[in-house]
């Protein structure tokens, strides 16, 4: 498993589709200046994988007030997308997800990010969170039977941002509004002594 934190993600041109529109020459790139969250899942028309793509829907808003876009990507065909998404949540599909979803049929992209299951054709449960420069800054990788937290996610953006407004870092499980410490031995002193 490679680890793509602090490189450069991995861009990418395919198609995808977002609503109803099929999007040609969709590419990573074209959200530099944005952060991306970036996910992988296995494929359409399965069960785990509608809760977390109505899951980051449900926060959608959350994360376009952070300047972030939310990206899905799986091996199947952009034909494919398109018909789950006109399925109805109640019947497992995903109805009212408004965020791009890409094609990655040739499988070219899950190999770049390391998170293709090799001898099954499909992408493991990768979360890349990207930062506005392009760098990956944190990175998730979870097995097909266990789904993701889009809290943890989103929690994650507020991290990255806060540690780049204000230069302090984030303690384990910090959330916003909670006490950060300047990235030192006194920082963590104090931040232990209080």
């Amino acid at each position: 498993m490679s680890v793509l934190v602090g490189k450069q993600a991995p861009d990418f041109k395919a198609v995808a589709v977002q609503e109803d529109k099929v999007i040609e020459g969709f590419t990573l790139s074209q959200f530099r200046g944005k952060y991306v969250v970036l996910f992988f899942y296995p494929l359409d028309f399965t069960f785990v994988c509608p809760t977390e793509l109505h899951a980051f829907a449900q926060k959608l808003e959350e994360f376009k007030k952070r300047d972030t876009v939310v990206v899905a990507v799986s091996v199947d065909s952009h034909f494919s997308h398109l018909a789950w998404l006109k399925m109805p949540k109640v019947r497992g599909g995903i109805e009212g997800v408004h965020y791009p979803i890409v094609s990655d049929i040739n499988k070219a992209i899950s190999r770049d990010y390391d998170v293709l299951v090799e001898g099954q054709g499909i992408a493991y449960r990768g979360l890349f969170l990207i930062d506005k420069n392009g760098v990956v800054r944190h990175q998730l990788v979870n097995d097909l039977p266990l789904g993701r937290s889009v809290d943890e996610a989103l929690r994650m953006v507020e991290a990255l941002q806060f540690f780049e407004k204000n230069g302090e870092v984030c303690p384990a499980n910090w959330r916003a509004g909670d006490r950060s410490m300047k990235p030192s031995q006194k920082g963590l002193e104090e931040f232990f002594g209080k």
